[in-house]
C-alpha cells in the first residue's frame, strides 16, 4: 500500500501527517526541530514501506528537512504552500487552520497532484544561488550608506559630491572642509563613519566577486559565453535557476522568469501584458544582460533591438522582446550543460 506523507513545517516543529491511497488517516505526529527530527520521522514512518514525503514549501521553510530526508534516500515531493491552503479550505472537510489539518491537506494535495516537483539534492546552484544573494544584499547595504552620505555632505557644502560616491571622493572632500559650528562638526563626524563602512563593504564586495568568479568557474557553466553575462549575473542565472529539468521546455522557463507576457482578454478583445510574475531575481539577471547588450552598437541583441523598433514596437517592447531572446538562450545554454555533466 502506498502512502503519504504531509509535512507541515515550522521553525521549531513540524508535524506530519500519513494517509493512504484512499485518503484515509493513518498516523500523525509532531516532532520538534532538532538535529533527531529525521530520525525520528523516519523511525515513526518504518510501519509504511511504500512512502512519499510531501513537504510544503520545500523551497523555503521546509528546505532543510527535504534536503535531509532526500540524503536518507526518502522520496520527497514539493506542495506549493497556496495550493495545499486551497486544498485545506475547498477539498477537505477539516478547513480550520491547524498544524493537523494543514499537515493532512498537505498530504491530501500530493495524492491529487501527480506533477508535483520532485526534491532533488542541491548542487552547485544552490553554492551559486547563496554567493549572489549575498552579492546582492552587501551591494544594497552600500546603496543604503551612500545615500546616507550624500543626505550628509549637501549639509556641509553645497551641493555635496555631485557624482557617484567613492572613499578617495570623500576623502578630498573632507580635506577641504573645516567645520565652523557644532551642526557641522557632527555631520562630519558622522560622514567619517559611514565611510569607515563604506571601506568594510568595498573590501567584502571585492572578496565576494572573487568567491563568485571561482565558483562560477568550478560549475563548468557555458551561460558566460552570452553577450552581457559575466561571472555575477551567471551566478544570478544559476542559483535562481536551480534544477533546469523542472522547466519542460523554454516557454515554462520564461514563465518562470516572467519574460514570457501575460494575455488578458474581455468582450472578444485579446492583448498581451507585461508580466509582474515569476523569479523578480532571475529577471532582474535577464534584464541587465540586455541592458549590456543594448550599449554596444555591433552587439546581436542591438540588431535585434533595432530591428524591432524598425517594426513599429516601442523601446520598451522591443526590450521585452529582447529579455525573452535572452531567456530562450539561457535555458538553451544551460540545459546543454545539465545534459553533458550527466553525461
Amino acid at each position: 500500500m502506498s502512502v503519504v506523507i504531509g509535512i507541515d513545517p515550522h521553525k521549531a516543529s513540524h508535524h506530519a501527517f500519513a494517509v493512504d491511497e484512499r485518503e484515509v488517516e493513518l498516523a500523525q505526529l509532531s516532532v520538534r526541530a532538532t538535529r533527531t527530527q529525521v530520525e525520528r520521522l523516519l523511525s515513526w514512518a518504518a510501519p509504511f514501506e511504500q512512502r512519499t514525503w510531501a513537504v510544503e514549501g520545500a523551497d523555503g521553510l521546509g528546505y532543510l528537512l527535504s534536503q535531509q530526508l532526500v540524503a536518507a534516500g526518502e522520496r520527497v515531493v514539493n506542495v506549493p504552500a497556496t495550493l495545499a491552503a486551497r486544498t485545506r479550505v475547498l477539498g477537505s472537510t477539516k478547513s480550520n487552520k491547524t498544524d493537523p489539518n494543514d499537515a493532512r491537506s498537505v498530504a491530501l494535495t500530493a495524492l491529487r497532484h501527480d506533477d508535483l516537483r520532485e526534491v532533488r539534492p542541491v548542487g552547485h546552484s544552490e553554492v551559486l544561488r547563496l554567493l549572489a544573494k549575498h552579492n546582492t544584499d552587501i551591494g544594497n547595504r552600500r546603496t543604503q550608506v551612500v545615500c546616507r552620505i550624500h543626505a550628509l555632505l549637501v549639509g556641509l557644502a553645497p551641493g555635496g559630491i555631485a557624482k557617484e560616491i567613492n572613499a578617495s571622493d570623500i576623502d578630498t572632500f573632507l580635506a577641504g572642509l573645516s567645520p565652523t559650528d557644532p551642526v557641522e562638526r557632527v555631520r562630519r563626524d558622522l560622514v567619517v563613519e559611514l565611510l569607515a563602512e563604506i571601506r568594510m563593504l568595498d573590501t567584502q564586495l571585492k572578496a565576494s566577486h572573487k568567491r563568485i568568479r571561482e565558483a562560477v568557474a568550478a560549475s563548468g557553466t557555458t551561460v558566460t559565453e552570452l553577450f552581457g553575462v559575466g561571472p555575477i549575473i551567471a551566478a544570478m542565472l544559476i542559483g535562481h535557476t536551480g534544477d533546469i529539468g523542472r522547466f519542460a521546455n523554454r516557454d515554462h522557463f520564461a514563465a518562470y522568469n516572467g519574460t514570457a507576457p501575460v494575455e488578458f482578454s474581455s468582450g472578444g478583445r485579446t492583448v498581451h501584458r507585461l508580466s509582474q510574475r515569476g523569479n523578480r531575481q532571475l529577471n532582474h539577471a535577464i534584464h541587465m544582460a540586455a541592458i549590456s547588450q543594448l550599449r554596444q552598437p555591433h552587439c546581436e541583441g542591438r540588431a535585434f533591438f533595432d530591428r524591432k523598433v524598425a517594426e513599429g514596437k516601442t523601446k520598451r517592447e522591443a526590450i521585452r522582446a529582447l529579455k525573452r531572446q535572452i531567456s530562450n538562450a539561457v535555458y538553451r545554454h544551460l540545459a546543454a550543460d545539465a545534459r553533458r555533466q550527466a553525461g
